[in-house]
């Protein structure tokens, strides 16, 4: 990535070893070669930050982003907006803005303040409004997560549990899970954003599209001979495929949703239940599947377009290694817990004898297991893929540790040593020329926050099941986390996750109450993230010289109006979706919530019935908990062969938490997501970056843009005009779209579910 920006040239001395990289220049140029070559070092304090345009597309791409990714997340195809495309479509709105607003100003006085000027066009558009803009935006889709995690429990309550929670309780519950992290996050500053060591990779993509972007039009053609006229403009180029996008987007979306996943090993054996589940792409192995749907294709892994390649071949592999492996012996070879008995993917929970679990049988009126009906209904089963994801995830947060810890360990010791010695480098003194946040203002907002949420969990308990000793313990866990993993994150670009520890722990000790679990889990794993987060923007800011205070405002007000438009969003789709998250199959509705039945799924399996009779003495899936042993070892054993073979220089790239985690989001991802992002991804971040690097410098990213926005305009269009009706179109593209049946039936003898052969 450090190929986009070449405006400023990189040293050229020979590389030093770390111990004595840059010794006596700690103040003029960075010790981390790719920030040299990627962020420039100079400033310009003068340029305008608080402008009208900033304000306007600012609020405006927060509102959008927040409204969006909320309604999409309840869709099959659940694509996440991210601040790419506002990065990319921001930039033209706002040159508009600059050239057609007038430049008069205009007299402001407050009552007890100096009068001051202020113009709504205060000059050019300048690169620092957009990165504030972009920042903004980012808020709207809760820092790259798509939408408030928090709105996940209202989700299951009203809609998996049938319950109900008031929207003030609501309310409370996102917005204090979203801003909690803050609070320490600002104060842990110092040690993981001012340091120079701790140099944030992930940052370095989003300025080096910033770079580009503000770049001029020729700038960045390296080759002279190349005439320039002949070249579509960004803009252009822009605006003609977010057209395209949208327009296509009819297809797929509603005349003709096979292009969703193309299964053709299903059609051409439209009886075998085999072939169906070796052939769907949404309900089974997805062997020859792939989709000519771009919401299918960036569901869930986001944007295969801004995967580097090295990425997609880790991710490829692990994948491939799962689904192409493990799952097929683990079903037809092994029988590994009665596998045969349920489908082969699915996340759904089972009975025994392969039917569909009905939790709600086993929830008392308090809103707790009934211990009872649970021995009547039996054991909570799950399908082997979906018990493996599990297993598979044990491994893959055990794993971090040690790969970290063996691979890296002494390079963070290095690096943290480094940053407590107080030597700053050029952009840690570039910005000492503005205002610092004092720290009382983080003392304040943790304060409050804390406050708010231990009322609510006093005040509101018998909405949210957890007690206030659980939202102190939470609270400990992530406090506690924050800074190791944000030391972690910012020096290798890996952010080990705290959520299946802190449903595994509250599972423990409070079992048979589900909404505690997922509020515990979410105070306790989404407070850190968003700390995480938090900490990242604000180096994004520190590497632009943007003033910190700006930075924290425009978080903080991004977080509040986010957190209440994903809040409204969905109170409006779930009181108005007839059968919403549980539509008629033949209905081909596309209100499926797969996030959501994943996260039902953990309250039951994690909360309303508890590890001990899931992963437990009491469970089926004891067993599984060897994964956690067996994600501890694998890193040192691939260490110890780097150690006895230094030469072999490929041991060193098997990533162990990369391959382990490859199928994390599955599901609710399937196989054709899968399919799909890798192909894409290969061809764009291969085949075009080798052979047309300069076509991909310039258009890759504004292609992906485009593409995300003309979809989810198109989306929210067809929603508002057919969805509302419920007009729809039936014929065979239409009709049960992807033609796999008989996918999600079970092989064994004698299991009989309506729909399906008797085997």
């Amino acid at each position: 990535m450090g190929s986009v920006a070449v405006e400023s040239s990189p040293p050229t001395a020979v590389k030093k070893p770390f111990e004595e990289e840059n010794e006596g220049k700690e103040d003029e140029e960075s010790p981390i070669e790719e920030v040299r070559l990627t962020v420039p070092t100079t400033d310009d304090p003068t340029q305008y930050l608080w402008t009208f345009r900033m304000w306007v597309l600012g609020l405006i791409s927060c509102v959008l982003l927040s409204f969006l990714n909320q309604f999409f997340s309840y869709r099959t195809s659940p694509l996440v907006i991210t601040q790419i495309t506002v990065q990319v479509a921001t930039l033209p709105i706002g040159r508009f803005m600059a050239a057609v607003l007038p430049t008069t100003k205009f007299s402001l006085k407050l009552p007890g303040c100096k009068s001051r000027k202020f113009s709504l066009n205060p000059g050019p558009f300048n690169m620092k409004e957009h990165v504030l803009i972009t920042i903004f935006a980012n808020a709207g889709s809760a820092f790259g997560n798509g939408s408030a995690y928090a709105v996940g429990i209202v989700n299951i309550i009203k809609v998996f549990y049938f319950r109900n929670i008031s929207f003030i309780a609501a309310w409370l519950l996102i917005i204090t899970t979203q801003v909690l992290g803050y609070g320490w996050a600002g104060l842990l500053r110092k040690y993981v954003v001012e340091p120079s060591h701790m140099w944030w990779p992930s940052t370095l993509v989003q300025i080096s599209l910033f770079r580009a972007l503000h770049a001029k039009e020729d700038d960045d053609d390296e080759d002279p001979n190349s005439d320039n006229k002949k070249r579509m403009s960004r803009p252009k180029f822009f605006v003609i495929v977010l057209a395209c996008s949208f327009c296509y987007y009819l297809f797929p979306g509603y005349l003709f949703q096979t292009l969703q996943s193309i299964s053709w090993i299903c059609w051409a054996f439209p009886k075998s239940v085999t072939a169906h589940q070796l052939g769907s792409g949404f309900s089974g192995l997805g062997i020859g599947a792939f989709s000519l749907d771009w919401a299918t294709t960036a569901s869930f892994l986001f944007s295969p377009l801004i995967s580097p390649f090295f990425a997609i071949v880790n991710v490829f592999l692990g994948y491939f290694m799962i689904m192409y492996m493990v799952i097929p012996i683990s079903y037809w070879g092994l029988n590994v817990y009665n596998a045969k008995n349920f489908p082969i993917y699915s996340n759904d929970l089972f009975t025994g004898d392969g039917q569909l679990y009905d939790i709600t049988k086993i929830v008392d009126n308090k809103f707790e297991i009934d211990y009872g009906e649970y021995a009547k209904q039996g054991r909570v089963n799950l399908s082997t893929f979906f018990a493996l994801t599990y297993g598979f995830g044990f491994a893959t947060i055990a794993s971090t540790i040690t790969h970290v810890g063996l691979f890296y360990g002494k390079e963070i010791y290095q690096r943290y040593k480094a940053s407590t010695e107080g030597k700053v480098d050029v952009h840690t003194r570039l910005m000492r020329k503005y205002k610092d946040i004092p720290s009382w203002w983080f003392y304040v907002l943790l304060t409050i926050t804390l406050m708010i949420s231990l009322a609510l969990t006093i005040f509101m308990k018998d909405q949210i099941q957890m007690p206030f000793w659980g939202l102190i313990f939470a609270a400990f866990i992530a406090f506690s986390f924050t800074l190791p993993i944000s030391i972690i994150t910012a020096t290798t670009n890996q952010t080990p996750g705290l959520n299946i520890i802190t449903e595994y722990a509250m599972g423990l000790i409070y079992p048979g109450k589900p909404i505690a679990n997922v509020c515990f889990k979410t105070y306790g794993y989404m407070s850190m993230t968003q700390a995480i987060s938090f900490l990242s923007d604000f180096k994004l800011g520190h590497y632009m010289k943007i003033p910190p205070r700006s930075m924290f405002l425009v978080q903080f007000l991004g977080t509040i109006i986010a957190g209440t438009v994903n809040l409204s969003v969905a109170w409006y789709l779930l009181n108005n979706i007839e059968d919403m998250c549980h539509p008629d199959p033949k209905s081909n509705s596309p209100w499926t919530c797969p996030y959501d039945h994943v996260f039902f799924d953990a309250s039951v399996i994690w909360g309303l019935v508890g590890p001990r009779r899931i992963f437990g003495p009491l469970g089926n899936y004891g067993a599984l908990n060897w994964f956690f042993l067996g994600g501890f070892v694998g890193p040192i054993i691939v260490w110890l062969c780097h150690k006895a073979f230094p030469k072999v220089s490929w041991i060193p790239l098997i990533n162990l938490p990369v391959l382990l985690g490859a199928t994390a989001y599955m599901p609710p991802a399937a196989a054709v997501n899968y399919n799909s992002w890798i192909l894409v991804g290969t061809i764009f971040n291969f085949f075009v970056f080798r052979y047309r690097k300069m076509w991909w410098k310039r258009y890759n990213y504004i292609l992906s843009a485009a593409l995300d926005a003309g979809v989810a305009f198109m989306a929210v269009l067809l929603y508002f005009t057919t969805g509302l009706e419920n007009i729809s179109v039936n014929w065979w593209g239409t009709n049960n779209p992807e033609h796999c049946d008989l996918a999600t039936c079970p092989t064994a003898r004698n299991i009989t579910v309506d729909g399906c052969p008797i085997f």
